[in-house]
């Protein structure tokens, strides 16, 4: 069982629906219950990552002990943010630390600059994946995912192994540190590629469930 984590911000249903589509069996839920007896948890998000921690309460705490304790934990979009240390989206705000770094706000560019950056960065880009990222099995050595974001996660942890895609400059769009999974776009609205990313960790899921 999945548990997708239910705290009313943004993008639940939709993460449930992708799951279930690839015939994953999951469940919405905030209790702790749940969490606990899940073979991995999904943390979804889009709103301000100031907002969507203190909606998240008493439940930070169960996700980052149960990822600590092995349990496969998967962030998207500002679920993806919350895996780090903190954010300065409308003030200093404290995240899960559960990854070093820092969601910052993605430079404009220079105003001379004929290819200045549109804020908020949405729609298609070419992610480059890594052959050494569990949630890209499969998925060859680039593939489009659909974004829709105005900060970003400045990666400083040397455990974690990154995906980055072209906007400008190198931006993050996934994370990996041992059992712990990010991705800045929305595997979701991603299409086929999205839905074998979604597939990959159900697959590791089950198979650190099967160990246990």
């Amino acid at each position: 069982m999945i548990v997708v984590i239910d705290y009313d911000v943004g993008n639940v249903k939709s993460v449930c629906n992708a799951f279930r589509h690839i015939g994953c069996e999951v469940e919405l839920s905030c209790e702790p219950g749940s969490i606990e007896a899940a073979a991995g948890i999904v943390l979804p998000g889009v709103a301000a990552f100031g907002y969507a921690v203190s909606a998240l309460g008493p439940l930070a705490e169960l996700i980052k002990e149960s990822a600590l304790s092995g349990k496969p934990l998967l962030g998207i979009c500002v679920g993806y943010q919350m895996l780090f240390d903190q954010s300065s989206e409308y003030g200093r705000h404290s995240g899960l630390g559960l990854i070093y770094g820092s969601v910052v706000p993605i430079p404009s560019g220079s105003p001379m600059d004929s290819l200045r950056r549109t804020i908020p960065h949405m729609g298609w880009n070419l992610v480059k994946l890594p052959e050494n990222m569990d949630l890209f099995a499969g998925l060859g050595g680039e593939k489009h995912f659909y974004f829709a974001h105005s900060f970003y996660a400045d990666v400083t942890d040397p455990r974690a192994r990154t995906a980055f895609t072209d906007y400008g400059f190198d931006l993050p769009a996934s994370v990996q540190k041992e059992n712990v999974y990010g991705t800045q776009f929305h595997p979701e609205k991603s299409g086929k590629a999205g839905l074998k990313l979604l597939q990959n960790f159900y697959d590791i899921c089950k198979k650190i469930n099967s160990k246990s």
